[in-house]
């Protein structure tokens, strides 16, 4: 794990820091969203399996530190500093929710604590790789929610922001609720199903649409899916009935998806496949898939590809990483920001949820019984605890998790009345405390 794949302020406090002879202090972070991307009434946290292999191979190699000692910011520092960076590992501890927990503002995904430069380092990774795969794992769910019951398959890498960027969002949809993706890559990684049909230009390599259909056939039997509107979707339709048994069904990609659906489920189920799917792709998102449904199109599944993999209306929401308090031998001190519109709670957290609310506590008040600490330690003292749930089981977790939420907060529309978060008497007190001292 490159240890230079972040900004580079976070490696000029860490000089700092040194310089300061401050390595001895403990920083704790917590890593939240300040508030919910349009549209959303909860997020899916996911990307913590990658955030926890980022810390625990992170690594300063010499060609990585011969580079930083040429750079112009780190002139006034001395070697022992890139001594250090060559002794770097992680030694802290990490608690977080389990993927696929549904969170609302303010909630802390992970909380990080660590000596100072081991937990400043990280920033940028960790809010980059928990925050774009928590985009796409709440995505999918918006979907998935929206399909009511039809599966959906991940179609993105093409669209995606770079090759690797498709695989993670594939693991994130997942996650969310899709019931696999056409990436390999991650269907190896991860154990997703994946899935796949021919393109147009399959087609259009054979003299005609039969010859093309039936040598896709040939390859692929009873998992064939025809794409059938790269000429006339209806005679698309019909010589895939032609040809009959086996195949899976159809994919449309193009026109009106309730009236073409109609007329070539009407097709199939006349030259005697009733059980032959239809599968819709093409630019499809949660509102035109709610349409779909709404309409009755006696549509199958759904591939959704660009949309889903970029989060498209929604790239990006307000992750944060903030210190929260710093500790050295027996002292302790909270911080927190009260600055307009970013302002934060002081001290470590944990999240304990009930059935129709959660309480903000600190990291060490227990709650009676008949509510869930949601964090967790997942890292301690520089060593992963126990194994991580698979993507089937986070995938599983988030189902579950979904369907307890109140109902409204599973529309696609932002509702009136948000999730409920209490904050514990304790927790108030810290943060009165902390504003009259810094104030």
């Amino acid at each position: 794990m490159n240890a230079l794949l972040t900004d580079l302020y976070q490696l000029t406090m860490a000089a700092g820091y040194w310089q300061a002879g401050k390595l001895e202090e403990t920083a704790t972070f917590e890593l939240f969203v300040r508030r919910l991307p349009p549209n959303r009434n909860f997020i899916l946290a996911a990307g913590l399996q990658q955030a926890v292999e980022y810390l625990l191979n992170l690594r300063f190699g010499e060609e990585e530190i011969g580079y930083l000692k040429q750079l112009p910011q780190f002139q006034r520092v001395g070697e022992g500093f890139f001594d250090t960076l060559r002794a770097f590992r992680f030694t802290g501890d990490v608690f977080a929710v389990r993927e696929g927990t549904p969170l609302f503002p303010g909630e802390p995904i992970l909380t990080l604590r660590a000596p100072i430069m081991e937990a400043q380092i990280p920033e940028t990774c960790l809010l980059s790789t928990v925050g774009f795969q928590t985009l796409v794992a709440t995505k999918a769910a918006r979907i998935v929610e929206a399909a009511g019951g039809r599966s959906v398959v991940e179609f993105g890498t093409r669209r995606a922001h770079s090759p690797e960027a498709g695989v993670l969002a594939a693991r994130a949809a997942f996650i969310g609720g899709c019931a696999g993706t056409s990436n390999t890559l991650s269907g190896m990684r991860y154990g997703i199903p994946v899935f796949g049909t021919a393109a147009h230009s399959w087609v259009q390599s054979f003299p005609n649409e039969i010859e093309a259909f039936r040598q896709l056939q040939n390859l692929l039997g009873p998992k064939t899916t025809y794409l059938i509107d790269t000429y006339d979707t209806l005679e698309g339709a019909k010589r895939a009935a032609f040809l009959g048994e086996p195949f899976w069904g159809v994919r449309l990609d193009s026109g009106n998806l309730v009236e073409l659906s109609r007329a070539v489920r009407a097709i199939l189920d006349e030259a005697g496949f009733p059980d032959a799917k239809i599968m819709a792709t093409g630019d499809l998102n949660e509102y035109k898939i709610l349409e779909l449904v709404a309409a009755g199109a006696p549509i199958d599944s759904f591939g959704v590809g660009t949309e889903l993999a970029t989060s498209s209306d929604a790239p990006s929401h307000g992750a944060v990483y903030k210190l929260v308090e710093l500790g050295n031998g027996e002292q302790r001190r909270y911080t927190a920001k009260f600055s307009h519109e970013k302002a934060t709670l002081p001290g470590a957290k944990q999240i304990f949820r009930f059935a129709d609310s959660d309480v903000l506590a600190r990291a060490n008040e227990t709650f009676a019984p008949g509510c869930e600490a949601l964090l967790r330690p997942v890292i301690v003292r520089g060593e992963a605890v126990g194994r991580e749930p698979s993507c089937a089981e986070s995938r599983e977790y988030a189902r579950a998790s979904v369907e307890r939420l109140p109902k409204k907060l599973r529309s696609l529309f932002e509702c009136e009345q948000p999730y409920r978060i209490d904050r514990s008497a304790s927790l108030i007190k810290l943060s009165e405390e902390v504003s009259r001292r810094e104030r």
